[in-house]
């Protein structure tokens, strides 16, 4: 398997740890650190000097700025600021945020939605809370519409120095990319990797550069939002047909439905962070027996290691914190100790890139 076009050639930097956890048991865990040979970028991403920021979790700091997001008055002007704080971030590296979103709601987007829903799909409760400075979270069009702009701008502050989107993608999707190869390779055996389902696949972007990377599988995309399907659908339809063409399931990842080992590669990009650890730990059980022995999970979300993210204006965590109600919740869940739980071997994680750390992990034979 080769790396697509949307990738630079990496160096690899492992360390490996032994971590004793709250039983007192000592499991040896590989930290893997990559960095892109472009020019102007890091030679390998640095982790802080906490186990997580100090906004996150029960620190005092933490609790702090939880009370003053409790404050409804506050918290709504808190949600605004974060918006126009996204919006104007994003402008400013030449994502054009408004266009696109206007190009979406003004379009035929909508007719999509009567064949994505599942009207008898039940939401979990968590996810009828506000997200991202949203009253209706994800079930809403104006989020659907704004999701991909977000993702990119997301992209770019991972990626600081990057003169384009594009440029930040080889570094960010890259180096996740490549975890995956890597990881398949070194242990699933002679498993290829023939069906692949993308849980929390928003509007489709990281679906997309799975079905570029592997483009003889059959790649499903899956989300508790209809109004995201629909536009990952939409716009899937406008870049023209596959050879194998997405599938996208309006479905819980905590029961999905599939029967089991039905996958080889599971992903997970950029969700658990909005999740409760409940859900986490239900996603990790659904995704182990969906995958057929020798198959790969891989989950990409925030790091609280990174350096970035522990250093980070009060403005700033005040108000992403304002826009993500299970945060904290997500700092202080031992996510690859849940992967352990949940039956997975060789878990490896490090960081992806200076925000983000990529966790993959192994079904076994």
């Amino acid at each position: 398997m080769e790396l697509s076009s949307h990738t630079h050639n990496f160096s690899v930097l492992s360390v490996s740890k032994t971590i004793e956890n709250g039983n007192g048991r000592r499991r040896a865990r590989m930290v893997v650190k990559m960095a892109a040979s472009t020019s102007d970028m890091a030679a390998a991403f640095e982790e802080g000097k906490l186990e997580r920021p100090k906004w996150s979790g029960q620190t005092p700091l933490s609790r702090l700025v939880g009370a003053l997001i409790a404050f409804k008055p506050l918290s709504s002007v808190l949600k605004l600021g974060a918006r126009q704080v996204l919006i104007r971030t994003a402008e400013k590296g030449n994502i054009p945020w408004r266009e696109m979103t206007k190009e979406i709601l003004e379009s035929d987007v909508y007719k999509e939605l009567e064949g994505i829903q599942n009207p008898s799909l039940v939401y979990p409760d968590y996810y009828l809370n506000p997200f991202h400075a949203y009253d209706e979270g994800n079930l809403s069009w104006l989020a659907a519409a704004e999701a991909e702009a977000a993702t990119m701008s997301m992209v770019r502050r991972a990626i600081p120095n990057a003169s384009t989107v594009d440029e930040a993608n080889q570094v960010v999707r890259g180096n996740w990319l490549q975890a995956i190869e890597q990881h398949h390779l070194q242990y699933s055996g002679t498993t290829m990797i023939r069906d692949i389902l993308d849980i929390g696949c928003s509007v489709g972007v990281s679906t997309r550069f799975l079905a570029d990377k592997f483009p003889s599988a059959n790649v499903t995309g899956l989300d508790l939002s209809p109004h995201f399907l629909s536009v990952a659908q939409f716009k899937e339809k406008k870049i023209g047909p596959r050879k194998n063409p997405i599938k996208w399931m309006h479905a819980n990842a905590e029961d999905t439905g599939f029967p089991p080992q039905s996958f080889d590669l599971v992903s997970v990009s950029y969700v658990f962070h909005e999740c409760p650890e409940r859900a986490i730990v239900n996603i990790l059980k659904e995704a182990f027996g969906l995958l057929r022995p020798g198959g790969t999970i891989v989950v990409s979300d925030q790091s609280p290691k990174s350096k970035i993210l522990q250093e980070m204006s009060p403005v700033l965590f005040t108000l992403l914190k304002s826009t993500e109600p299970f945060l904290d919740e997500y700092h202080l869940t031992d996510l690859e100790g849940r992967m352990e739980e949940a039956g997975f071997i060789k878990v490896q994680t490090g960081l992806t890139d200076p925000r983000h750390r990529t966790l993959t992990a192994t079904v076994p034979c």
